[in-house]
């Protein structure tokens, strides 16, 4: 062939697919990193395949292994499963890790302890070491059922194991305790007025003993937890880094951060804000805004509906992974909050509800803003539906990502109303900490479908599952899988009947590419060709373990957008190495995280 020949058949070739965008086929891709010899799970369906090429950020193929080491280069990472299960990355539709990467170091979990004899050695042994001026501090994610004797600690163990230092116990969203050198601390005394909808406990002498209770508004136990001391700025870095690898140790390569009380923005945001420009998130993150004092929820919305645009493209030329404002919620007026306190009566919310909410979703449908609501009770979502039914009217919806948090009670014709609007549900595990308490008040029969997770999926509704961590359930995922595929709380106590659970396919698609359906995000959630690359080598199998063994799951290998970002000891030398833990009296620098 002559030379001039050969230049016509190149450009023949290559300038048609120039100056289309043609990407390159796949014989002429490679690949970055190779997982072999696995059992992949891909998330399409209950396709299985042994193996997956990443290359950059993206799947590139999936397939049997003769068939993905062909794109291998000298340069290609191969990372031999050992036959273990690989999944696609978790994603967390409901979880407060902004807030909670800010204090994760100041916490002693009681996660996944299994006696109170044990949970009072721990507050002992932090005892001796937490400094004067700081705190001693359990927060969420445990209750009494979990422990081998089945109660809740006494104020005097408590004591007992403090002595002098301060401590504060959090229990739920019902109560906690603060040891005698907490009282002193914080200046509670006989005088010391209940806040509303909650009781500062007194003695027969009127002296306050330590016990807060909400009744059943958490004010009081949140508002206490803020009087605490935080760390430095140099620790809360430390602390969301250790919080985000403590997440992707179990699995979690996504988190749609719910917003929270007492998380000002932008001001609570700087710690991931600086992280994110230095490329160091380790999930992605898409976060919502939560309107934060009663009375001025639309002030915060009119405020941050002009300060910030929704787009979706969070990202900044050096991480890709997405950091990004995703829109408002979970509170959105504080009338609406209908608090998930089972120990006390459904709150009934005030007449001012209505029109202080549509002000808030006007505002929001009107700027294209996304936005999600809190609500437990199906006669709240009512109500609140009115509303969004009333806005749809004069603004329509027009596919505009909305979605109700929690929904634990609600019925067969909101479901319905929820489908005609266009909305979605996200579900968390709530029940698997509350669900005694449930049965205690509203009995068995009310907590057999709460929430109605199986009906929700038969008309065609998004849902995604989540955890409401960290500080009324654990941040633990797979604890949400246990429930949700077994019906049982983490005491053992069958909550949710059998044939409304869900099959372990069904229930791992909901925490994986349903949280990305509930905000119609595309590419993220499977292993698939183009796809992004998420996913984790588990420490075992849990399409084969015993129910009670999916509590303990955890990551062998988690790569996120193409990178790995956390490595047991058997991928250690090709993990990141661990970061060391400040401040040095911190318990996770002693206990870790989920136990």
């Amino acid at each position: 062939m002559k030379t001039n020949d050969t230049i016509r058949m190149i450009l023949g070739v290559l300038l048609p697919a120039m100056l289309l965008g043609t990407k390159p086929t796949l014989a002429q891709q490679k690949a970055d990193i190779i997982v072999t010899n696995a059992k992949v799970t891909t998330g399409e369906g209950k396709e299985e395949v042994e193996a997956v090429a990443i290359a950059g950020n993206k799947i590139l193929l999936t397939g049997t292994a003769q068939q993905v080491l062909k794109l291998k280069t000298k340069q290609t990472k191969i990372i031999d499963a050992g036959g273990r299960r690989v999944i696609p990355g978790l994603f967390d539709s409901h979880l407060h890790v902004i807030r909670g990467g800010r204090f994760y170091n100041t916490e002693l979990r009681w996660d996944g302890v299994t006696s109170l004899q044990r949970a009072l050695a721990m507050l002992k042994e932090q005892a001796q070491r937490t400094p004067p001026g700081q705190w001693i501090r359990v927060v969420g994610g445990w209750n009494e059922y979990q422990f081998a004797e089945k109660r809740l600690p006494t104020l005097e163990e408590i004591n007992a194991a403090t002595g002098n230092v301060p401590t504060f116990v959090l229990y739920l969203y019902g109560k906690a305790w603060l040891n005698k050198a907490g009282v002193a601390q914080l200046n509670i005394n006989g005088d010391t007025p209940n806040p509303p909808g909650g009781l500062i406990e007194k003695d027969n002498d009127g002296n306050p003993t330590g016990l807060l209770v909400a009744e059943p508004n958490a004010f009081i136990l949140y508002s206490t937890l803020a009087k605490l001391p935080e760390l430095t700025t140099e620790e809360k870095v430390n602390s969301t880094l250790q919080y985000m690898t403590e997440l992707n140790r179990l699995g979690v390569t996504a988190v749609m951060d719910a917003g929270g009380g007492f998380q000002n923005f932008p001001d609570d945001y700087a710690i991931t804000d600086s992280l994110n420009k230095l490329g160091k998130i380790t999930v992605r993150l898409p976060y919502f805004l939560f309107a934060q004092k009663k009375g001025t929820e639309l002030n915060d919305y009119q405020r941050w509906t002009g300060m910030v645009e929704i787009d979706h493209h969070g990202h900044n030329g050096v991480n890709e992974v997405d950091y990004y404002v995703g829109g408002g919620g979970e509170n959105l007026v504080a009338d609406a909050a209908d608090f998930e306190n089972f120990q006390f009566p459904r709150p009934e919310l005030p007449a001012s509800m209505e029109g202080n909410l549509k002000n808030v979703i006007s505002l929001l449908v009107q700027k294209r803003w996304p936005f999600r609501l809190h609500a437990t009770y199906n006669e709240s979502i009512s109500r609140d539906l009115d509303v969004i039914e009333a806005v749809n009217k004069e603004t329509p919806l027009n596919g505009l990502v909305w979605f109700i948090d929690h929904a634990e009670t609600i019925s067969e014709a909101n479901l319905q109303r929820i489908k005609a609007l266009g909305g979605g549900i996200a579900v968390q595990h709530r029940m698997a900490y509350q669900g005694e308490s449930f049965i205690h008040r509203y009995g068995k029969k009310a907590a057999l479908a709460a929430p109605p997770v199986k009906r929700m999926l038969e008309l065609g509704l998004p849902v995604g599952l989540g955890t409401d961590g960290t500080r009324v359930a654990s941040y633990n995922p797979w604890i949400a899988l246990y429930w949700i595929t077994s019906g049982n709380t983490i005491g053992g106590t069958a909550v949710m009947a059998k044939d409304k659970t869900l099959d372990r396919h069904t229930a791992l698609q909901l925490l994986t590419a349903g949280g990305w359906g509930l905000i119609k995000e595309k590419g993220k959630g499977s292993i698939k060709a183009g796809n992004a690359a998420d996913l984790v080598i588990l420490n075992k199998d849990y399409f084969s373990v015993t129910d009670e063994e999916i509590k303990s799951i955890a990551a062998s290998l988690t790569i996120v957008d193409g990178k790995v970002v956390y490595g047991d000891s058997h991928f250690k030398t090709i993990a990141p190495a661990a970061l060391p833990v400040i401040p040095s009296w911190s318990p996770v620098k002693y206990f870790g995280g989920y136990q």
